[in-house]
């Protein structure tokens, strides 16, 4: 490969990569009971807190698929694919901690619990990326 075709196909990857990053960011906003943007606009440092650790667990499982992938198609499927997973397991959250609600915690500026979040989104997404090799 030519220096340029390399070099358009890096930005293809990124071009896609960063698609499918704004679009994780979409769906866990749209699905989520908390309206992190929101929040984050009025100061609240724990949404900053479990927001920015969702954008980091789904750029590590986007990483993955960049790095496993065979070719754009293949890491457009996987990456897809592993921020449904990513936001789906997010989800049992909200099962594993029933001794509090996340969502009022979160409401509250209740930093422990998005620092909580943000662990636990990053421990999520290095499994998912792990999960993704061939």
């Amino acid at each position: 490969m030519t220096f340029l075709e390399l070099f358009l196909s890096t930005l293809t990857y990124i071009g896609t990569a960063v698609v499918l990053l704004i679009v994780g960011i979409i769906l866990f906003e749209v699905t989520t009971k908390n309206k992190e943007i929101q929040l984050i606009k009025n100061g609240n440092k724990a949404a900053v807190y479990a927001f920015g650790g969702r954008i980091l667990g789904l750029a590590i499982v986007l990483y993955a698929a960049i790095s496993n992938s065979v070719n754009l198609y293949d890491m457009f499927i996987w990456g897809s694919l592993a921020i449904v997973i990513q936001i789906g397991l997010f989800y049992l959250a909200e099962l594993l901690t029933p001794t509090f609600n996340i969502t009022k915690a979160i409401d509250d500026d209740n930093q422990a619990v998005g620092l909580f979040l943000l662990f636990l989104s990053l421990s999520i997404g290095l499994i998912i990326a792990a999960s993704l090799t061939y």
